[in-house]
C-alpha cells in the first residue's frame, strides 16, 4: 500500500459523511428539510400552551384538526421529496398549496414561520433538477470542432493533408448603419 492510498484506513465517520453527501446530492435534500421544518410549527402551535408566570395562554383554535392535518401532510411531502425524488414537482406544488392554505387555517401559517419554510421548501422542490452525469472521455474517432479563422493544428487532423486555414469573412457594419439611417427596420 502506498502512503497516498485511501482505502482501508479511513475513519468510519469519514465514510459515513461521504455516503451522506452522495445521498444528499441525488435528491432535493434542502427542499425536503425546509418543507418538514415548515410543517412542524403549523402542526404544533394550535396545540401549544404558553406559560407566563402563573398565567397560561392556550393558542388552540377551532381549526386545530385542520392545522394538524396540514402539518402532517407537509412533513409527509418533505419525506416524499427525500425518498421519491421523481415526484418532486408534485410534492413541491402540493407543499406550496398547503402553505398557502395554512394562512387562514393554522394561526396565520404557524405564525408565518411555518408558512415561509413550507413555501421555500416547495419552491426549492419544484426548481430542483437532477445533475447531469459526468461524460466519459471522448473516443479517438470523434470529430474535433474547428473555429473559423483559426489554423487547424497538425495533431488534430489525420495525416492525409496539410494544415488548413479558413479565412474570416469581413463585415463592414458602419456602411449598414449609414444605409439604414442609423435605425433598425422597425423604427
Amino acid at each position: 500500500m502506498s502512503p497516498e492510498s485511501t482505502g482501508q484506513n479511513e475513519h468510519y465517520l469519514t465514510v459515513m459523511r461521504r455516503g451522506f453527501r452522495t445521498w444528499r446530492g441525488d435528491r432535493p435534500f434542502w427542499a425536503g428539510l425546509f418543507t418538514m421544518a415548515g410543517g412542524l410549527p403549523i402542526a404544533y402551535f394550535p396545540y401549544a400552551n404558553l406559560h407566563l408566570g402563573n398565567v397560561t395562554l392556550a393558542m388552540s383554535t377551532t381549526a386545530g384538526a385542520g392545522s394538524l392535518i396540514i402539518g402532517v401532510l407537509l412533513v409527509t411531502l418533505g419525506l416524499t421529496m427525500w425518498f421519491h425524488s421523481i415526484v418532486r414537482v408534485f410534492a413541491g406544488v402540493a407543499a406550496i398549496l398547503l402553505a398557502l392554505i395554512s394562512i387562514p387555517v393554522a394561526n396565520i401559517g404557524g405564525f408565518v414561520i411555518g408558512f415561509l419554510l413550507a413555501l421555500l421548501g416547495g419552491a426549492l422542490s419544484v426548481s430542483w433538477a437532477p445533475g447531469e452525469p459526468v461524460a466519459e472521455e471522448a473516443d479517438d474517432e470523434e470529430q474535433v470542432p474547428v473555429t473559423v479563422g483559426a489554423p487547424v493544428a497538425a495533431q488534430d487532423v489525420p495525416d492525409d493533408g496539410p494544415t488548413q486555414t479558413f479565412p474570416q469573412q469581413a463585415v463592414d457594419f458602419d456602411k449598414q448603419v449609414q444605409a439604414d439611417g442609423g435605425r433598425h427596420r422597425a423604427g
